[in-house]
């Protein structure tokens, strides 16, 4: 399988980890964000155990929304 940024794949020995969308290929890795929310780096050595998926099947993971600090109240009385 050719192994392209955009791709759909799934990983043959993880099933559980769903769907990915290749973000990242070079010689030596490609880098895909699965349908778990994790990303991982998979060995071009490892490139056989990657099949293609439809593109129904990859479910981005939710974004992650910034949590609010408290805002702390000020100190106005000064000691004398």
């Amino acid at each position: 399988m050719l192994i392209k940024t955009g791709s759909i794949v799934s990983h043959a020995g993880a099933q559980e980890w769903g769907a990915g969308k290749v973000l990242e290929v070079n010689a030596a890795m490609a880098k895909i964000q699965f349908s778990d929310g994790i990303n991982r780096k998979i060995a071009a050595s490892h490139f056989t155990t990657l099949q293609p998926a439809a593109a129904a099947a990859y479910m981005p993971p939710p974004e992650a929304v910034p949590a609010v600090k408290a805002i702390r109240a000020s100190r106005t009385a000064k000691k004398i």
